[in-house]
């Protein structure tokens, strides 16, 4: 008897549910049809405020329309962005907070919709291994950001987030430079490695990176022909010798040193060039 009760007030709830949502449903496409702005207004940001974003956007869709060359069609503008933000579609959103930053460049919201625009391509900025270009984008949009406020409230957020998407590119291009290494490219490698430690000469990836290029110019040294081992030895020998400088307690300081002892007897069996 118990669970028939629990069943029927189960299907009394699902029926209330339907009821409502049903008399919901038929409510708003009364006032999608209607011709009464106001109260499209009003309700478009009351669905906003309950997050229901879908509803509000048909609503500020038609409202931007509306209010085209009015004063309202900054505000209009400015939750028509936030809809797609909070729905998540943060490429489409970026690009509206642009748009309202060129549209209203002397609007209460314009700093804030700078920041967004930066941000939401941050968000949009994809793993390291993937196509950056989402990512240096964010970057450009969070520098301009920073120039255009320097005194911004979201200063420091956006310099973090430099910061996150500048390590992304370094571990894409760190990650490249290593497979080069691994796949006995050692050319390719020594240049990959040296251009990321040129173009970053904070990364956290630069001892790394150094002792990849000494390991990998040894490595090109011994596969090399013999009228180029000299010269080749000698790179090994010189990058060896410049990590050892910079990183004297290194992890890496046994295998720098072996190839700095053996480079250096390698180095004798060969003539200089030119010599």
């Amino acid at each position: 008897m118990l669970i028939i009760k629990q069943m029927l007030q189960q299907k009394y709830i699902l029926f209330i549910f339907s009821f409502v949502l049903l008399v919901s449903c038929n409510n708003y496409q009364k006032l999608l049809k209607s011709d009464d702005m106001l109260l499209k207004e009003e309700m478009a940001l009351k669905y906003y405020d309950s997050k229901d974003y879908d509803r509000a956007l048909k609503l500020f869709d038609e409202l931007k329309i509306y209010n085209r060359g009015k004063l309202k069609a900054e505000e209009i503008a400015y939750y028509y962005a936030y809809c797609h933000y909070g729905k998540n579609d943060f490429y489409t959103a970026s690009y509206l907070f642009s748009e309202f930053v060129n549209t209203f460049p002397n609007s209460k919201h314009a700093e804030e919709c700078a920041y967004l625009t930066a941000y939401c391509q941050f968000l949009e900025s994809p793993d390291y291994n993937l196509d950056q270009t989402m990512t240096k984008s964010a970057i450009e949009k969070f520098q301009k950001f920073v120039n255009m406020y320097p005194k911004s409230k979201w200063v420091a957020d956006a310099n973090e987030n430099i910061d996150k998407l500048r390590f992304k590119l370094q571990k894409k291009d760190f990650e490249i430079a290593k497979l080069y290494y691994k796949i006995e490219e050692y050319k390719s490698a020594v240049i990959a490695f040296n251009n990321l430690v040129k173009e970053y000469p904070d990364t956290p990836f630069k001892e790394e990176s150094l002792y990849y290029i000494a390991i990998s110019y040894y490595e090109y040294a011994n596969k090399s022909i013999a009228n180029k081992k000299y010269e080749r030895y000698n790179f090994a020998i010189e990058a060896a010798s410049n990590f050892a400088k910079l990183f004297p307690d290194s992890k890496y300081t046994k295998n720098i040193d072996q190839i700095y002892k053996t480079a250096s007897k390698e180095i004798t069996k060969y003539k200089k060039p030119n010599s």
